[in-house]
Parts: structure tokens; sequence; C-alpha cells
């Protein structure tokens, strides 16, 4: 005789913490989209969808090269963030101010930015040509799978029998 069924929890329980429940997999797809998709699809028919997850297998990381890196570019990226840091501390600064709170706001944007190009310079010479480019990673999936607790297989399974792709 198993375990009797768990009852539905809090939200901020995580599925990951029952380690003890028998997960299936109901739907495999190839984009997250779709996976999402039939979950919404479990929901809109009052499933209980706290009882699912979507997994991703086969993950890779992808990493697109945007352009090669100088130390100016480096520098010029640095003054972008130093002037929105020295933004945001000149405006901290500039709300107690009694009077020229606007020069206060501008000198920390110009000190930031300064800093900034120099920090950003300082570091990409010190990679000594090792990282010239820039890039963007994101993490993908091979495929994603909707999975349920075992006890719900059934009914997920039927639900999503009829769900076609768009």
């Amino acid at each position: 005789m198993g375990s009797p069924p768990i009852p539905p929890t809090d939200r901020t329980t995580s599925w990951m913490a029952d380690s003890d429940r028998s997960m299936v997999t109901v739907a495999v797809y190839d984009d997250y989209a779709s996976a999402q998709r039939a979950v919404d699809h479990l929901s809109d028919n009052r499933f209980p969808v706290e009882r699912s997850a979507i997994v991703g297998t086969g993950l890779r990381l992808v990493e697109k090269v945007t352009g090669r890196l100088t130390v100016g570019k480096a520098a010029l990226a640095g003054t972008v963030s130093g002037a929105w840091i020295g933004l945001f501390i000149g405006l901290l600064f500039g709300i107690f101010s009694v009077s020229d709170w606007w020069r206060v706001i501008l000198f920390a944007v110009v000190l930031g930015a300064l800093w900034g190009a120099a920090f950003g310079a300082i570091a990409h010479a010190f990679t000594g040509g090792r990282r010239d480019f820039s890039s963007l990673s994101r993490l993908e999936a091979a495929r994603y799978a909707v999975v349920v607790d075992a006890e719900f297989a059934e009914p997920a399974t039927r639900l999503l029998t009829g769900l076609t792709k768009p």
C-alpha cells in the first residue's frame, strides 16, 4: 500500500523539495513556448498545475559573439555604467542637498563616468588580449518535457492529447 496522496501545499513550497514524489513525462516539446502552452492548457482545464513541471533536457550554453572588444569600447561601456552609478549616487545626495542639487547630480554623473571609463579600460587591458570580443550567453535546452505527479498522469495525458501546435 503506497503513501496517501500529498495534499496541495502553499505555492511557496518547491516541488523539488518532495524528492519522494514520482513524476511522469506526459508530453515532450522542441521549444519552451510549446511546453508553456501545454501547461497553460492544463491550467485552463482546472488541472492542478502545482503538481507539474517543465524540465529542459539536453542543455547547452550558446554564446553569441556580438563584436570585437577594444580598450576604447571597454572604456565606453565603463563610462556608461559609471554614469548610471553616478546618477544614482548623485540623486541620493541631491535629495538631501539644500541648494544647487543639480550640481551635485551633475558632478556625481561626471565623476562616475570618468571612474567607469578608467576601470573599464584597465580591466580590459589586464586580460592581455585573451578575450578581445563581447558576447551574450544563454542556456538552451534541446527538448522540454512536461512532467506531472504519477497520480495525475492519466488526466494530464488525456487533456494534452487534443492539444495541437499553433
